[in-house]
């Protein structure tokens, strides 16, 4: 693999990344309710899940489970439906409205490895995660000059940038945690964040 085939690489990386998905509304809506520290550990939790299907996806295994219609299917509605039950939970804030004493309870009760797991099986049970490396990483790899290290490095390039990603959304929504935390904004966008994460839940569903 040479250096401007990486470039070319990278530059479908990063407008890849930098489209909403669900990774980005797990990590807000873990941000807004556990402040920057549930934001952090929802955005390592999508990155181990990201390093684990494009390593699965290097070594060859994502083809295995692309082409195995059950398994592929039972990862599609098991993403499906973990990201409608988010969607409610958000949507749920978003009708109470009462934030001052829900929030301070829910923080006591709200372990870090809840927030982590948010995020990891978000994107561990998104087979579009799966099919998007086994359907851009084959454009850049040489079937005889490629080694396995190769195929490793260019999937873990995407579990990188888009960790990078969120922790820039995540500086962003620290520096205006005072103007999220009035009471108005954050029903809106407990109203948004849930709707996509339905609208997500959804799509995926639906997709055929």
């Amino acid at each position: 693999m040479t250096w401007s085939a990486y470039g070319s690489y990278l530059v479908i990386v990063v407008l890849i990344v930098l489209a909403p998905g669900p990774d980005t509304m797990v990590m807000l809506k873990n941000s807004l309710s556990g402040g920057t520290r549930g934001g952090l550990l929802a955005t390592f939790g999508i990155f181990a899940g990201n390093a684990v299907q494009g390593t699965a996806a290097a070594l060859g295994l994502g083809v295995v489970i692309a082409r195995s219609q059950p398994v592929f299917l039972t990862l599609k509605w098991l993403g499906a439906a973990y990201l409608v039950f988010l969607g409610f939970q958000a949507l749920r804030g978003a009708w109470r409205g009462n934030y001052a004493a829900v929030e301070e309870t829910r923080r006591k009760r709200t372990s870090g490895f809840r927030r982590w797991r948010e995020g990891f099986l978000s994107n561990i049970t998104n087979p579009k995660v799966l099919v998007l490396y086994l359907s851009v990483l084959p454009q850049f790899l040489d079937p005889v000059r490629t080694t396995m290290w190769d195929a490793l490095v260019l999937a873990y390039t995407v579990a990188v940038l888009g960790a990078l990603w969120l922790l820039v959304l995540l500086f962003f929504v620290h520096r205006v945690r005072t103007w999220l935390e009035r009471r108005k904004v954050r029903r809106a966008l407990d109203g948004v964040t849930g709707t996509a994460l339905l609208g997500f839940g959804a799509a995926l569903a639906l997709e055929s």
